[in-house]
């Protein structure tokens, strides 16, 4: 029996299906805990294979390889510290979503995820079967270690049934996705077993991976909420020691040094920029190229992505037509100017004129319409893939979720591209965080400090400016009525006549339901974004293109 137990918590960044790589980087973290004196090292939830797998797990050569890579790094981390780690595991004709206990060279113990979730972003009982044991309780040093993974801590049953089987310490390691309300959440769901007095050590991945992007916050507590200790920080990488006092049974918090929950714009900045960089850069792209048009949404993208790649690997691109103001043509090159990248125009009008030589004949005798106006869109959309497809930049596409949501947005025009970091922010959010991008630094932003999106920029009325004096009010309600109604319809799935309780007229809501609805078509087709809300489009929300429903 010793005194005490020295635990390493790993709050890494997982590449998924880049196992080899995976394995590599929980190598050399055991290599690094050993130099620390750690006794166990803490990974997170399917760290060998990375989460979500999806349906890769449903391919049996990736499990094969997983289990395989796992035995292999107990082996050879035989005078090592003990650790646990998340992957995937075939036994018989169940596949679980397991942790495994590795001590002395050699896989010493597994449990499976018994609370698989199946809502929201989470389609997990389709790829997994439920853990059959109730508890696994493992000892090292003296010391019997609960083990429980991510969801099943939402609950009671597990903790608890691990405290009944003896546990003096829970270790969860965690695949928990990062969105505005999440601490709340956990704290909330947490908290619900504190009664039992039971201290666990809270390890999350941290990184962006397609529509989720996790923040880490990894923590140790001594079950209750408010002796949370935050370790590392929020989206960022790296390891911390924590002590298991043996005689108190306690975990040793820091007086100092525990990183508090960070909430507000800086995390959703913070966020939506991890989310984009690791986008590129774990697809290996050099950059990102994006149509500046002089418009609030890609100044914002554009500041994103400087901030998430830095300015030599963004490229924008002014593209006017005749409809062009002189103001969008300053304001896109002063705003390209002061975050430093690569500013090219390349005009669009000649390819308008040939579009339109082109439709001539077959659009004889009608009047101008929308379909020219998405023809300057699909334009520059064109323009853009080219760009993309001599040099290799990935086209970052600029809509925002108010856009996305009422199909304000051109299939094949302004939605082309391969990734959207604001996808999940309504029009209102893009207003703030550009002005608190331009008031703040953000930390390990690329991009320089001060005012980086002009004060005109934000301030004039936005416009596509596909015809004469167009503005998008002109087709929509205010941004303010509009985004309320929105979340409203999306985020909480209200019935009509809660939201025009709120004031709001139903001529409006109804026009709004429609839109809404229609342009699923639409959405389907879009380039993934980030989730930073309580629902976004695509994992969460997932309504039918063919949908005569409407709320009466």
């Amino acid at each position: 029996m010793t005194d005490k137990l020295t635990i390493l918590a790993a709050q890494l960044n997982p590449i998924v299906g880049d196992i080899d790589g995976n394995l590599e980087l929980a190598c050399q973290t055991l290599k690094d805990a050993a130099g620390e004196g750690a006794d166990l090292v803490v990974f997170s939830e399917m760290f060998i294979l990375g989460y979500p797998p999806e349906d890769l797990v449903l391919k049996p050569s990736a499990v094969e390889d997983c289990m395989t890579a796992i035995e292999a790094l107990a082996h050879e981390s035989a005078d090592l510290p003990a650790f646990v780690i998340g992957a995937p595991w075939q036994a018989g004709d169940d596949l679980f979503n397991s942790v495994l206990f590795c001590t002395g060279g050699q896989v010493s113990a597994r449990y499976d995820k018994q609370e698989l979730p199946n809502y929201g972003v989470f389609d997990e009982q389709r790829l997994f079967t439920k853990g059959k044991t109730p508890a696994c309780v493992v000892e090292l040093k003296g010391v019997k270690i609960g083990l429980a993974i991510c969801e099943d801590v939402w609950f009671k049953r597990v903790p608890t049934a691990a405290r009944q089987a003896g546990a003096e310490l829970l270790v969860i390691p965690n695949g928990s996705p990062w969105r505005r309300s999440i601490h709340e959440e956990r704290a909330e769901a947490f908290d619900r077993w504190s009664g039992l007095g039971l201290p666990y050590l809270f390890v999350n991945q941290v990184g962006g991976q397609d529509e989720l992007v996790f923040d880490g916050g990894s923590y140790a507590t001594n079950s209750t909420h408010a002796e949370r200790c935050g370790l590392i920080g929020q989206f960022e990488t790296g390891t911390a020691l924590v002590i298991f006092d043996c005689g108190s049974k306690k975990l040793v918090l820091r007086d100092r040094g525990c990183r508090l929950d960070r909430e507000g714009w800086d995390m959703e900045y913070r966020a939506a920029t991890l989310a984009l960089g690791d986008y590129v850069n774990k697809n290996r792209f050099p950059g990102v190229v994006l149509g500046m048009s002089g418009g609030i949404d890609s100044a914002l993208s554009a500041a994103l992505a400087v901030d998430a790649l830095g300015p030599d690997r963004v490229w924008c691109v002014m593209m006017p037509s005749k409809y062009t103001s002189s103001e969008s043509l300053e304001d896109a090159k002063r705003c390209a100017e002061a975050l430093g990248v690569r500013y090219d125009i390349i005009n669009i009008a000649p390819g308008v004129g040939a579009m339109d030589e082109m439709l001539a004949e077959s659009f004889a005798g009608t009047e101008l319409g929308t379909t020219e106006e998405n023809i300057q869109s699909r334009l520059r959309g064109l323009t853009l893939m080219a760009l993309s497809n001599k040099f290799g930049h990935m086209v970052l596409t600029t809509g925002n979720k108010s856009e996305m949501a009422v199909g304000y947005a051109t299939l094949y025009g302004d939605m082309c591209g391969g990734y959207n970091a604001l996808k999940d922010f309504y029009k209102t959010e893009v207003f703030d965080l550009c002005r608190w991008r331009n008031e703040h630094h953000p930390k390990g932003a690329l991009g320089p400090e001060g005012e980086v999106i002009p004060e005109r920029i934000i301030t004039k009325p936005p416009s596509a400016e596909l015809r004469e004096d167009q503005k998008d009010e002109d087709s929509l309600p205010s941004y303010e009525v509009l985004d309320d109604i929105l979340r409203g319809l999306v985020d909480r799935e209200e019935d009509i006549r809660d939201i025009m309780a709120r004031g709001h007229d139903e001529a409006t809501v109804k026009q709004i339901e429609h839109l809404l609805y229609i342009a699923e078509y639409k959405r389907r087709q879009a380039p993934p974004g980030a989730k930073v809300g309580g629902k976004n489009f695509g994992r969460d929300r997932r309504y039918p293109i063919t949908n005569r429903f409407r709320d009466d």
